[in-house]
């Protein structure tokens, strides 16, 4: 199979199909389409040339097969948060749209675990399970599909002390290229039997299959949650307390850092008075008696390295304010500069090399000349920064690129990886033969042609097929 290139007849073939099949639910229109397009990267807005929204699994099967039939592209499309061009479809053909395909299937309140639709929204799963005692806990700050998050296997503040994806989905359904339905898995907790198929397709970003049902890990909801802010000198006397607490065992539940810019930004947006110094936001679960003694060793670490006062709090009002403006960074940031774009490229390496990363990308960004926000979900040794730039000039946008490449050579040389949680997509397939090695990247590629010969299951992301 080699790259492929846009079949005009086999897209319109597919879409006068789709059309006769689907009626209304079919959309040619461009804003549609561009919508379906979207990216929040520098990368150009590939729009499909239709978009279908599918009701069931068996609706998608239909579309898959009739597009097979036709040689005709197929980009699945959740909530259409995601970060490195997913969405694009830079061949054309159809975005296979499955927010309606929202239901919660079967809760198992004694198993701890739930099925759920592909379009369920990962707040409105929350809110529906309130009553079990029970939560989701993977929390990447937007409201994304939980079959997007396991596509792109997402994580997010929680990640240190829950997981991300790959811990928590524990079966899966999905459509393949041929338009049949492969389970991965059961629901047992274990299983040694035959390849881990589930993982295989937890970040694949829909290159082998359209997942249609996902099998959930869930978590308790804690007793009491204690969380707070502690401010630090500099970075790298925050990032020292985040290994050290790390290091010492302390069970933290989320440790999110920001640097002094993007506090600033979180102030300003957010009608916050922040100290504007770097700061880590901190939260624990657990009992009262243990979220207490909790909070109390973290704020003795963080005073041994010159940070603090840890002011901290168990009143759920004042902590959802202040992850509120965490989950706001985003567009804190972009206000920075008006007018201005941004996009969140992220990057994560061994928690022992996390101060040392940070430090030196602070330096180049100060060289760079670039005003350029770093938050993070340090806990796991995952950060972002959201350079700013004007995309009319050109010097300034070719900075910001060659940022980016340095930003990801230096978490390569500490043994890190390219994205921690954003994917791969359209963004960062030039970086995984660096990363992966060419053997393991031949792999991934032979896998692709094994299970998606046509190339139709949403092409040009992750690996190219030559």
């Amino acid at each position: 199979m080699s790259e492929r290139t846009r079949n005009e007849a086999g897209i319109a073939a597919t879409i006068e199909r789709l059309i006769e099949r689907f009626g209304e639910r079919v959309s040619t229109s461009a804003s549609m389409r561009e919508q379906h397009g979207h990216t929040l990267t520098w990368i150009a807005n590939q729009a499909p040339d239709a978009v279908v929204f599918a009701k069931s699994e068996a609706e998608v099967q239909e579309i898959v097969r009739i597009a097979a039939a036709n040689d005709c592209p197929l980009v699945p499309f959740g909530a259409g948060t995601s970060l490195e061009g997913h969405l694009n479809a830079p061949y054309g053909g159809i975005s296979v749209d499955v927010s309606a395909m929202d239901a919660i299937v079967a809760v198992h309140p004694d198993d701890l675990d739930v099925v759920v639709q592909p379009g369920i929204r990962r707040k409105a799963l929350n809110e529906q399970l309130r009553d079990t005692g029970l939560f989701f806990p993977i929390d990447p700050g937007a409201d994304a599909t939980l079959g997007g998050m396991a596509a792109t296997r997402a994580s997010g503040t929680n990640a240190v002390r829950y997981g991300t994806m790959k811990d928590n989905v524990l079966a899966l359904r999905a459509v393949t290229a041929t338009g049949e339905v492969v389970t991965t898995s059961r629901r047992a907790k274990k299983s040694s039997t035959g390849y881990d198929l589930t993982r295989l397709f937890v970040g694949s970003e829909g290159t082998l299959g359209i997942i249609t049902e996902l099998t959930i890990r869930l978590s308790g909801i804690p007793e009491a949650i204690s969380g707070g802010i502690c401010p630090f000198p500099s970075v790298q006397a925050a990032a020292d307390a985040v290994i050290l607490t790390i290091q010492s065992g302390i069970p933290v539940a989320r440790i999110e850092l920001l640097d002094e810019v993007q506090v600033r930004a979180c102030n300003l947006y957010s009608k916050l008075d922040l100290p504007e110094t770097p700061l880590l936001l901190v939260e624990f679960h657990g009992t009262e008696a243990w979220v207490a003694e909790q909070s109390t060793r973290f704020g003795e670490i963080a005073e041994d390295l010159g940070g603090g006062p840890f002011t901290w709090t168990t009143k759920p009002e004042e902590r959802s304010k202040l992850w509120a403006a965490r989950h706001d960074a985003y567009w804190a940031g972009l206000a920075l500069r008006p007018g201005c774009q941004t996009f969140s490229s992220d990057v994560c390496v061994p928690i022992s090399r996390l101060a040392e990363c940070i430090a030196e990308t602070k330096a180049d960004i100060e060289a760079t000349g670039l005003v350029a926000p770093i938050v993070g979900h340090v806990g796991d040794g995952n950060f972002h920064t959201l350079p700013l730039f004007d995309p009319a000039d050109a010097d300034e946008v070719a900075r910001v690129k060659a940022f980016v490449g340095r930003l990801v050579e230096r978490t390569l040389a500490m043994e890190g990886t390219a994205s921690g949680e954003h994917g791969v997509g359209q963004g960062k397939m030039k970086y995984l033969e660096a990363e992966h090695g060419a053997a393991a990247l031949d792999m991934m590629a032979t896998i692709k042609r094994a299970l998606d010969p046509k190339g139709i299951l949403n092409p040009g992301k992750i690996v190219a097929i030559r």
